[in-house]
């Protein structure tokens, strides 16, 4: 495994916004080159998305990287560390605020896009489906494919690296064994030769994450994205949930 150098960001074409500083943890991590084993955690600002600051938590080997609108010193006030820490409970609610929204923690995994003859098209009369929902209440440029097999969304994803997410029509059974397998191939023509292409997937979701393991992604890390309300909580009747994002 390769330590992350601290090399400069990319310089962004004339006109184009800068990249958040935290694409470029991915994608050095795309290239196996990571942060340091050395339990630290860098503080980075929060995240633009389409429905309002995002903030995050990402977990490297030994090392953490967490995007907020808190200072730094408030951050590590809060003593989180490199070595899973930034991922307790107890840190996640501080960083979301009493009412703010914690989603799951993911593995990130990513391989490289196939490109050549797209082999999905775009898929009409999805804006409904949840999946398609959610992406884009977190992710930018969302499109949207598929085929009888399920959909697939595409679109810049955290700090704006380019990220997948696939759904099945109906789970796989014996007898439908390798059609996720096969629809993560197809969707993976869809980006160019060589782009480093993400997926969030929560480990618990064990068929999810054998399927990308199959079609070649690779464990580089984790997160967990957070919706912040750091305003006093009011009182709440029994029942209460935290808003989704």
């Amino acid at each position: 495994m390769t330590t992350r150098s601290a090399a400069p960001p990319p310089v962004p074409e004339p006109g184009a916004a800068a990249p958040h500083p935290l694409l470029a943890y991915f994608l050095d991590a795309a290239d196996g080159c990571f942060p340091p084993a050395d339990g630290a955690v860098t503080v980075l600002p929060a995240l633009p998305a389409p429905s309002g600051p995002l903030e995050t938590s990402v977990a490297f080997t030994g090392h953490a990287v967490v995007a907020t609108a808190l200072s730094a010193p408030a951050v590590h006030a809060l003593r989180p560390d490199g070595f899973g820490g930034s991922m307790g409970p107890d840190f996640l609610r501080a960083l979301a605020g009493p009412t703010g929204w914690i989603g799951s923690i993911d593995a990130v995994l990513v391989r490289r896009g196939s490109g050549g003859t797209a082999r999905l098209q775009p898929l009409d009369g999805a804006d409904g489906h949840p999946r398609v929902r959610y992406a884009r209440r977190l992710r930018a440029g969302v499109r949207v494919f598929g085929d009888d097999r399920g959909l697939v969304t595409l679109a810049a994803g955290l700090a704006g690296r380019t990220e997948l997410s696939i759904e099945l029509h109906a789970p796989d059974d014996g007898h439908r064994r390798g059609r996720g397998r096969s629809l993560l191939g197809d969707a993976l023509t869809l980006v160019r030769e060589d782009e480093p292409v993400f997926a969030a997937v929560a480990p618990g979701n064990a068929r999810s994450l054998r399927t990308f393991l199959a079609a070649g992604f690779t464990p580089v890390g984790a997160e967990v994205l957070v919706r912040p309300d750091r305003a006093p909580a009011p009182r709440r009747r029994p029942g209460h949930e935290s808003p989704l994002p």
